[in-house]
């Protein structure tokens, strides 16, 4: 009962599921496992030499006994300056739909580049600078950083340099 989202950074990773999924997943590939009643799955480097960068998000599904799911959802060529979104509720405008009310955005930013995200009432969000340094609403964060945001109707986000974003819009 997890909504499980995989993004490659650098190198490569290898997966394989009770499902009958498996590939090598690369940077800017985004891979999605709704485990829910049970999967079984093995993650795993396949490079003797070249070490692997990802992030791995766990979300807590909006409900249990989900029927297990894949998908994935590539970056790679994603134009930089803005927020793509990567994974919604309802899968809208091409994202992976998952088991929760969140969007689920990605932005690469080059040096200089500023993008903005309105967050409405009610709702929150958490960014996590993947890679790079940013400026989130004036306050600089570098790569590994994370911010909850609460009671705030606009997120103004600029790179400092070439950077790399995850942003979740939250209920």
């Amino acid at each position: 009962d997890m909504e499980i989202i995989t993004c490659v950074l650098s190198g490569a990773l290898e997966h394989k599921d009770s499902m009958g999924n498996g590939r090598i997943i690369r940077p800017g590939e985004f891979q999605y496992m709704a485990a829910g009643t049970g999967v079984t799955h093995s993650e795993f480097n396949p490079s003797p030499t070249e070490p692997v960068h990802l992030l791995q998000i766990w979300i807590v599904p909006d409900r249990k006994g989900a029927k297990p799911t894949y998908a994935e959802k590539t970056f790679a060529k994603a134009a930089p300056g803005k927020l793509h979104l990567a994974a919604s509720k309802s899968g809208r405008d091409g994202s992976i739909p998952i088991n929760q009310d969140v969007d689920v955005f990605v932005g690469k930013l080059a040096a200089s580049d500023k993008i903005s995200h309105a967050i409405k009432p009610g709702r929150h969000a958490w960014l996590h600078v993947a890679e790079g340094q940013i400026k989130l609403n004036s306050v600089v964060l570098s790569a590994g950083d994370g911010a909850a945001i609460s009671d705030e109707s606009k997120l103004i986000v600029e790179a400092t340099g070439p950077a790399q974003i995850l942003l979740f819009d939250l209920n």
